[in-house]
């Protein structure tokens, strides 16, 4: 992102703190998208991820005192969207524990081939959609929103042993649902 472009959006946070109605339309309508985006990897759930981003915009809005810049107004708003996302699914009873994780063998922990990772964009999606839901979201929070796996454990309040489980063994499920859809 260009200079320039980062000024203007930060302009238009600024006009936000002093209340610009037109800026507060112009903020939503530049990161609704990316934010449903990131609610709906987590939720998978359509009607709760636009429901979540209401909440998570109204929240930032009232809380753009607490940004200061130290990050990308987006980056500070995206962790705001998984947050309220991840606090839905505890309110489901989510279980983030891995049944099996006393029972780690070491091909789960093996390095798999990048390569397998070649195959196309919609069987990819499919094989991480049919992930189990703990699967799915610690998998689309580290490969697609670039989380680390020290920040998904303490948002989620598991073991960092716990996500890197959890995360190589649904990084091969994808491969292995990948290559039986191929």
């Amino acid at each position: 992102m260009n200079l320039t472009v980062e000024i203007a959006l930060d302009e238009q946070v600024e006009l936000c703190r002093e209340g610009n109605k037109q800026a507060f339309y112009d903020v939503y309508h530049r990161y609704a998208k990316a934010m449903l985006n990131s609610s709906m990897r987590v939720l998978n759930n359509l009607a709760d991820a636009e429901d979540t981003v209401q909440e998570a915009f109204i929240d930032a809005f009232n809380s753009l005192d607490k940004f200061t810049y130290k990050s990308s107004f987006e980056a500070w708003l995206r962790r705001i969207v998984i947050n309220k996302s991840i606090s839905l699914l505890r309110k489901k009873k989510i279980q983030w524990v891995d049944a099996e994780i006393g029972n780690i063998n070491a091909s789960d922990s093996a390095e798999l081939d990048e390569d397998d990772f070649s195959a196309d964009i919609d069987r990819i999606k499919r094989a991480i959609a049919g992930l189990p839901e703990n699967y799915r979201v610690i998998f689309n929070l580290f490969v697609i929103d670039g989380l680390k796996q020290e920040e998904i454990a303490a948002l989620l309040n598991i073991s960092h042993n716990n996500v890197r489980t959890i995360y190589h063994r649904a990084r091969k499920k994808v491969i292995d649902t990948v290559n039986a859809i191929a």
